[in-house]
């Protein structure tokens, strides 16, 4: 990346844009060689094996369908279809994967799919293939939104001029259909990213279409012709458009198999189309080798209009099953089959009227099929200029142009009065993305809202706090202000303004509500970014808090913008990965936003519900917290959470559960249920909307899985949620009674003493034992004095008897075990700090070594220093609040 950098600054910011054009082009080229090879060595195969016709293609069809469906779903399923209407997309600026992954899924997918037999061809995912390699250099190299979406349309120009062998094509097709943009950049980097990827797929995967080849084929033009290119053209329109008609009701056809996953779909689809293969030889050709046929018409009448029947079906077959593979070279083959039949027409016609045929009969069917091709292509994607440039470029003939330009601009006409609009823009429009009409209304920037770009780790201040207290945390922090609290509100804001005046003596007499702004200025979590903007500008402020009703959730300042614009300039806040599909939420209740705080509870198991509600009903009244009970459906990956049909009975009777544990407590509670595809991302995506403060979770399984702690969604939860995880692992006793608190100082051991005091009124007459385990390597003094002192905290704040333990073991997780057998503790509490306590905890030792070994409830707490917030810790020794320290939970 810094060569890169490098070479940007060296050779200016156009001449790096050529370069790495020309590496777009040549590895688009490369990709496009590897897809045709690779599909012409399994097709050869499939079509000249020596087992029986009957056995064979169906089998291979099944099997490599299955198996394409299975590198979808499981990889990426983004790459299913053409891929062309996700490049739209993109460019579009709508938030849709294209890098290395779903490249390699591509070419992977399509090979097998069109290999197998599917009848779909291989340009379309060359274009998808291209624009994310594109994509992926474009996050190597970080440039620009513009920039990046300049790359991807050379990407694609690149993917469809090295698939076709037709670079002007792919210029073309772009700038049309995909991108609508003429800026000289654009033009210069497409241009030469199509150039080179066209001479890359010539040199290394041969011609095109050329009818060199055949010798004395010709091509021309007479007058008695025009009125059946004309005719060939509404034909061409007419049947393009049903085509396309017949695209969308395969799809919703697919779609309504809900119990059906996407491999066995695109199996079953390969299976039928090898059998019918089996039957009609015809049908188990490759898209190339029956354009040839027809092209040449040496092919009778009858064969040819089977061949467009079943090639019209089986193609809609095979893309409504959603497998990877393009409607190009179909609709090429149809067209030419139409051309063919069309060209029948007009011999018969003039034989009969006396009138001369061309020199060659054969020449007459060649002129027509080749403008069939680019009619029904015209009529297809609504692309004309393409259309006539690309089988121009593939012929290199230009007694083709008036033909080509007569049926491709009738086609187009007529297509648009049976299926008006792009099928790109409908086939995302089916698949709930809808493009705004120009691209500059999709910029995501217009989208953003305060919630996208502002800080969720606030350092806030108490109203009570002395100014001499306040001047001491505005020498310790970088911020010039601090949002004001009152009992979990915001009541105000200071800054050092407001204290510029306030040093004397009696500024210890005073208050921060005193010199504090009152009822500051806040936006909701909601408001859009132009009306951050606005505000920043027009107050002349630098920050604005952003709340959730009477509850502060975050502060965006002006330096969180231009973060946020640096880091979608630089491409570092681009995500790796599958895209998840968003959970549908289908029930929900919802009770006053009074509380400081919202903790929430996964709800799965009804055996560890009631102990989980218990606690977290005790937490939620100790800390003033509103409590958010969840309970998650989970569907399969192939039916979309919208749309499954789910049994609620069981999902209510655990959320009736957690409002029976409310009552006659005051706690709010809010509930839901939501249907979605994995356990882990939902939640993730909760405590996002819902700005959650701690998330309480339950564990009864210890796993076995190398690398993994407690299990998949825990884990994930450990390690990603913005806020603190408290996981508890039940024992066989509910008593909470005796209680063993392992003790390695850090900010987990410090919230673990924050839960103490709410869980313990559980229990009746508690004995509290706090250990601490050293290593022969560490300082057993130091690590007795830090003991005794959070032993006489404890005890002030429990108001009970706290014992202390010593223990020196090398392995830190026996120790505890030993430790919990010997007092008969009924419930642990794991406070893992960063050093050697904590690197036992990620290594699964304690978890495991507990669950298998020991009675006791445990509960881990997971303190997440990623956005969270600052608590202000306080003493009440005697009688008033004293800062000890702050510390960020």
């Amino acid at each position: 990346m810094l060569r890169f950098r490098r070479l940007h600054r060296f050779f200016g910011p156009k001449r790096v844009a050529f370069l790495e054009a020309c590496i777009i082009g040549v590895v688009s080229g490369l990709a496009a060689v590897a897809l045709k090879q690779s599909v012409e060595i399994l097709t050869g195969w499939r079509l000249t094996s020596a087992l029986p016709p009957w056995l064979l293609l169906p089998l291979v069809g099944f099997l490599g369908g299955t198996m394409s469906g299975w590198l979808l779903e499981r990889v990426a399923p983004e790459a299913a279809g053409s891929g062309i209407p996700k490049v739209k997309a993109a460019l579009a600026y709508v938030d849709i994967p294209l890098n290395l992954r779903v490249a390699l899924a591509k070419l992977g997918s399509t090979i097998l799919a069109l290999g197998s037999g599917l009848s779909l061809g291989r340009q379309g995912p060359t274009v998808q293939i291209g624009a994310a390699l594109a994509a992926q250099l474009s996050q190597w190299v970080p440039t620009s939104p513009e920039y990046r979406r300049q790359l991807i349309a050379a990407g694609a120009a690149a993917g469809l001029a090295a698939g076709f062998n037709a670079p002007i094509a792919g210029v073309l097709f772009v700038v049309e259909e995909l991108l609508q943009d003429f800026s000289n950049l654009t033009l210069g980097t497409a241009i030469l990213a199509s150039f080179v990827g066209a001479v890359v797929s010539r040199l290394l995967g041969g011609q095109g279409l050329n009818l060199s080849t055949f010798g004395t084929m010709q091509t021309g033009l007479s007058v008695q012709d025009i009125p059946f290119l004309v005719l060939l053209g509404i034909l061409a329109g007419i049947f393009g458009g049903l085509f396309s008609k017949g695209i969308f009701t395969s799809l919703h056809l697919f779609q309504q198999m809900k119990t059906v996953s996407l491999p066995l779909r695109i199996g079953l689809a390969g299976g039928f189309t090898g059998l019918v293969g089996a039957v009609l030889p015809i049908a188990a050709q490759d898209n190339t080798g029956l354009r040839e046929i027809l092209v040449t018409g040496n092919a009778a009448w009858q064969v040819i209009a089977i061949a467009f029947v079943l090639k019209f079906l089986l193609t809609l077959l095979a893309y409504g099953s959603g497998a990877s593979g393009g409607l190009f070279a179909p609709a090429l083959v149809l067209g030419s089959a139409l051309g063919c039949l069309v060209s029948f027409v007009a011999q018969t016609s003039h034989g009969l009227m006396g009138l001369p045929v061309d020199t060659l009969a054969s020449s007459n069917t060649t002129t027509y099929a080749l403008t069939g091709m680019g009619a029904f292509f015209s009529a297809v994607t609504r692309g004309p200029i393409t259309a006539i440039v690309i089988v121009f470029e593939m012929t290199a003939n230009f007694n083709l142009v008036l033909p080509l330009m007569i049926g491709s601009g009738l086609a187009y006409i007529f297509s648009d009065r049976i299926s008006s609009g792009s099928i790109y823009d409908r086939l995302l429009a089916f698949q709930g993305i809808h493009l705004s009409a120009t691209p500059a209304d999709a910029n995501p920037w217009a989208n953003l809202t305060a919630e996208d770009l502002m800080q969720r780790r606030v350092e806030t201040l108490s109203a009570t706090m002395t100014v001499s207290e306040a001047l001491e945390a505005f020498s310790r922090s970088h911020h010039r202000g601090f949002p004001v609290l009152h009992q979990g509100k915001l009541v105000g804001i200071v800054t050092q303004t407001d204290l510029g005046d306030k040093t004397q003596s009696r500024a210890s007499d005073l208050l921060l509500q005193d010199i504090m702004t009152p009822e500051p200025l806040t936006v909701t979590p909601e408001s859009s970014l132009p009306h951050v903007l606005d505000l920043l500008n027009r107050l002349k402020v630098s920050r604005i808090p952003v709340t959730d009703g009477n509850k502060l959730v975050g502060i965006i300042t002006r330096g969180d913008i231009i973060r946020a614009e640096s880091e979608r300039l630089s491409g570092t806040s681009t995500e790796a990965g599958p895209a998840t599909t968003p959970s549908c939420g289908i029930y929900r209740t919802r009770s006053p936003a009074v509380g400081r705080g919202r903790l929430l509870v996964p709800l799965s198991d009804p055996e560890t519900a009631p102990l989980l509600l218990n606690m977290a009903v005790a937490i939620a009244r100790q800390q003033e917290y509103e409590l958010e009970c969840v309970h998650v459906v989970i569907v399969p990956r192939a039916i979309p959470p919208e749309e499954a049909a789910v049994d609620l009975g069981p999902s209510q009777q655990l959320l009736r559960l957690a409002q029976q544990r409310v009552q006659g407590t005051k706690v709010p509670l809010h509930t839901q249920i939501r249907v979605a595809h994995d356990v882990a991302t939902t939640l993730l995506e909760v405590i996002k909307k819902r700005h959650i403060d701690q998330v309480m979770i339950g564990w009864r399984r210890p796993t076995l899985t190398p690398g993994r702690l407690v299990g998949n969604v825990v884990d994930t939860l450990l390690r990603q949620a913005p806020c603190p995880v408290i996981v508890v692992k039940p024992g066989t006793t509910p008593q909470f009674n005796r209680w063993l608190l392992p003790s390695a100082g850090g900010p987990n051991s410090k919230l673990a003493l924050r839960l103490m005091p709410a869980l313990m009124s559980l229990g009746h007459e508690p004995q509290v034992h706090l250990c601490a385990i050293a290593t022969k390597r560490d300082d057993q003094h130091c690590m007795h004095r830090q003991l005794v002192r959070r032993a006489g905290i404890l005890e002030r704040r429990l108001q009970a008897t706290v014992k202390t333990h010593m223990t020196v073991q090398e392995d830190i997780a026996t120790a505890i075990v030993d430790l919990s057998t010997q007092f008969q503790t009924d419930v642990m509490i794991v406070g893992a700090s960063r050093e050697s306590l904590f690197s036992h905890v990620i290594k699964g030792n304690i978890p495991l070594e507990v669950a298998q070994r020991s009675s006791a409830t445990v509960i881990l707490v997971q303190y997440n220093s990623i956005n969270a917030k600052a608590i202000r810790i306080v003493d009440s020794e005697d009688g008033k609040d004293r800062v000890i320290t702050t510390e960020i939970f």
